[in-house]
Order: structure tokens, then sequence, then C-alpha cells
């Protein structure tokens, strides 16, 4: 199976599935004698964990993180950054009834049009579990950045129809909610709508939006490897993910040069620009602005009420899901949509610092 590595200076290769041992990976490209705060990675898993809250789905796993290499004295030592993280509350018996059947837009049947051979149990390597080891790499990847001053927050901006409307002027508030909303007025009707779809047996979808603050600029390489194409893939590998957009995004597609320029000025010695409809990115490279992105979610494919599929064989059948699910998985992808586009970051800064 391929793709599992990602990264090209700093790259995580994960493994593992969502009813198997445990799920890991492989870092490499940590910068040696980098602290690793133990506190501070099990804390960006913790956000990622389901059974935060009553809009999520009640499975209590712990997902403690365990380096099993490149660590000496709490501090990385440059060689691959190896971890696991153990499963602990699966219950594959709530699969046992979709061992023939394929999911209404999960990954069953065409796994098995690949493979000739899937793990039905929660979906296997296809499961959203998988992105643990990316929040894991992330989080390192954030221990990185954060030593040259770099920042990224990302924060739930829509559910279903409700939206925010503008970036607020503070971010301090995102944590306060379940639903990761920085607006309190906004997050509470967003969470009472996600309850009401729960109670129908639904689920629904959504937008994280992301700021990555403190770029320098000249981060990204032109052509191919543009810094928005990178993190477009980034965004797009994530479960659940159906579209990806930057600065004015599809929006730019109705607007004119005149309205859409980012014009230049010098400001305290640097170069700026007045507005940022680019996003923070021009040509494929970093501009020194503010990298904005939003990354839309569909609503999960596992829900409760009864729906038509067929087995193996073709024969129609009723598919009836059991188990634990959440009804809105937009809050729970925060964390991970951080995590991706820190290694997308980290990347491209070990990458520039070869040019340099």
């Amino acid at each position: 199976m391929a793709g599992n590595t990602f990264g090209t200076l700093f790259k995580l290769t994960s493994f593992g599935e969502s009813h198997g041992k445990g799920i890991g990976g492989i870092i490499e490209g940590v910068t040696p004698g980098l602290v690793l705060d133990l506190d501070f990675i099990q804390q960006e898993l913790d956000r990622r964990r389901p059974g935060q809250s009553n809009i999520t789905t009640p499975r209590d796993e712990k997902d403690r993180v365990e380096f099993i290499s490149g660590v000496f004295d709490g501090k990385a030592t440059g060689t691959p950054l190896a971890f696991v993280i153990w499963n602990k509350d699966q219950k594959s018996a709530d699969y046992d009834n979709l061992k023939d059947l394929y999911r209404p837009s999960h990954a069953d049947y065409t796994y098995d049009a690949k493979y000739g051979i899937r793990d039905h149990r929660g979906g296997g390597r296809s499961s959203a579990r998988e992105t643990i080891a990316r929040v894991v790499a992330g989080a390192v990847a954030k221990l990185m950045l954060r030593d040259v001053g770099l920042e990224i927050i990302a924060f739930v901006s829509q559910v279903g129809e409700i939206a925010l409307t503008g970036i607020p002027s503070s971010l301090s508030t995102i944590e306060s909610t379940p639903v990761r909303c920085p607006d309190p007025n906004t997050a509470q009707r967003m969470i009472d709508y996600i309850n009401e779809v729960r109670k129908q047996q639904d689920s629904v979808g959504g937008v994280v939006s992301c700021i990555i603050k403190n770029v320098p600029a000249g981060l990204g390489d032109p052509v191919f490897d543009k810094l928005h194409a990178k993190l477009g893939q980034a965004m797009l590998s994530i479960n659940a993910v159906k579209g990806f957009e930057y600065g004015m995004g599809f929006q730019a597609a109705s607007m004119r040069g005149s309205q859409h320029n980012d014009e230049f000025f010098s400001h305290e010695g640097k170069i700026r620009t007045k507005t940022n409809r680019s996003g923070g990115i021009q040509g494929g490279i970093s501009n020194g602005e503010d990298i904005v992105f939003r990354v839309a979610f569909k609503p999960v494919a596992t829900i409760l009420k009864d729906q038509f599929t067929v087995d193996k064989q073709g024969n129609e059948a009723i598919m009836k899901a059991r188990g634990r699910h959440d009804p809105c998985v937009v809050p729970r992808a925060v964390p991970i949509v951080e995590a991706m586009a820190a290694m997308v970051i980290a990347d491209a800064w070990l990458m520039n610092k070869t040019y340099q």
C-alpha cells in the first residue's frame, strides 16, 4: 500500500488501523536538540480525541502517546522519532453486521476494488483514527515552529448553514466552547444545531478556517511545489475533506483585478501589502502576511438512519449502522488541520535553510 508518507525534509510515515493494536508513525527531519514537550504533545492529542463533549462520539479513547526512539534526556536526537498510540476502546462487534456490506460514502467498496481485501472494523486504515499520527507529528512540527516565532490557529467557521462573518478580532475563545468557534453566540447556534441533527440520527458538515501568523517571506517553491499546493494536498488528504481554498478562494473568480490585487507599501523597513486577498501566498511563495485558508468537511458518512446499499455479491440490502459516531466531525478536525499545516510549514522552513 502506497501513500503512507508525507513531506520532503520534515517527513511523517504513519501506520496502523482503527481496530488494530495501535496507530503510530516515524517522524524524520526533527531538529536535533529540540525539547520534546510531552505535555504539549499530549494536549494536542486530547484536543482530537473523542468523548470531549455531548456533541462528539462517546468513545473513551485516552490516546496516550509513547515515543520509542529518537529521544534522549527529553530532547530529539535528530534520528527517526518513532511513536505509537495503543488502541484501548475498540468495540469491533459493532461492525459485524457490516462485514459483507458497503457503507454509503465510505471507502469500503473502493478498498475492495483496489486491494481485494478490507478491514470492515471501523474502516481499518481508511478510518479517521489514522489522523492521530498526524496530530503527533504536527505537535512536534509546532514545537519546531514555535522556536522561530510561528503560530498556527484553526477554528470552526461554519456548521451546516450557520457561518461566521469574517474573522473575529480575538481568537482567544476558540477552546472555550466544544464546537471551537471563537464567537460565543455563533458557537451556541452551532451546538444547538448539531444536537438537533444528532436527535434526528443524521450528521452535518462544516468549514475549518486556519491562520498561520508570523510567516517569513520566501517559504515555498514555484511551479509544482507551490506552498498553497502543498497545503492543499495536506488538507485534502484529511478524512471527509471536500474542498480547500486560500485567500479569497472561489470568490476571486467573480472579482476584477482592481478588486483582488494586494497593493504593496513599506512599513518600518518591511514590505507589506495593504490587503491580504492573496492569503499570504503569491506565486506559490509566502509574502510575509498571514497565511489564511479554509477547509470544507462533508457530513459524517455513518448515520444511524437506515440506508440502501449492496453487499459484496451486488445484492441489494438495508444498512443499519450501530456504534458510537460523531454527528459533526468538524470540531475535532481543528487540531488535525493545524497539524497538517504545521508539517507543511516546517517542511518549507527546512527546505529554505538548504538554500541559505
